[in-house]
């Protein structure tokens, strides 16, 4: 079974823009895993422009599925990770001015920097996953860094989906069987919607978790968190 993880970064980034506490970000990742999520995920970055420090270590006694903190692994980042100690980390190339993530690591230049972080992050009981470009030499080395599992980026897929789904698919299928292979558990996100998720759940090989943020939060601006949450869960079955 592919578990949903809901992304609540856009919840944090309503609240900011008005100060106070509406909407309440810890409320609001109770109510996903009360309507059905199986993981909550947030993105720390440095000038908490969305998620707050605060936000997560507010949110970790409160979640009884799986917490999954998203980020590049700076110092700053490193020390609120082992100090919560999620379910798991996903470790994100994000340069500081950047909107959204937008390409996975380079994890052949990186790999001796990311085997560092992950031994420490593993030393503490936590999950590892390496954000990743569909590239297989990129997951090949994503293994050697004894990664428990990888986060395959699918903006290009969720771009190339609509002209031509079989060609959008291909590279990542590719991914994936070359991960199994290697040990590596797989989870994926980015751009992934209604309109796309279940062609890609069904065509991927393995796939443990999906984490949707930006688009499933949009929905439910339309149909309410509970039903959206339902309508994404349906894709994964």
């Amino acid at each position: 079974m592919t578990k949903l993880s809901v992304n609540i970064n856009k919840i944090a980034t309503i609240r900011n823009a008005r100060g106070g506490n509406i909407p309440d970000v810890v409320k609001f990742a109770i109510d996903c895993e009360k309507f059905g999520a199986e993981g909550i995920t947030v993105h720390p970055r440095p000038d908490e422009r969305h998620i707050r420090y605060n936000d997560v270590l507010a949110l970790r006694p409160v979640i009884k599925t799986e917490f999954n903190i998203e980020g590049n692994p700076i110092k700053s980042f490193n020390e609120l990770v082992l100090k919560v100690k999620p379910n798991q980390v996903t470790l994100v190339p994000d340069a500081h001015n950047a909107i959204t993530s937008n390409a996975g690591w380079n994890t052949k230049e990186n790999l001796t920097f990311l085997t560092e972080i992950i031994e420490e992050f593993q030393r503490a009981g936590i999950r590892t996953s390496i954000f990743v470009d569909a590239d297989e030499e990129m997951v090949t080395y994503a293994a050697k860094t004894g990664t428990d599992r990888i986060e395959l980026y699918t903006e290009p897929y969720a771009t190339q989906y609509p002209e031509n789904p079989e060609a959008a698919i291909e590279p990542f299928v590719r991914a994936a069987q070359l991960a199994h292979k290697l040990g590596l558990g797989i989870n994926a996100g980015h751009d992934l919607n209604l309109e796309n998720l279940k062609y890609f759940h069904e065509n991927i090989p393995f796939l443990d978790e999906v984490s949707i943020g930006h688009a499933l939060i949009s929905d439910a601006l339309y149909m309410g968190i509970e039903e959206t949450i339902i309508k994404y869960k349906e894709c994964l079955m």
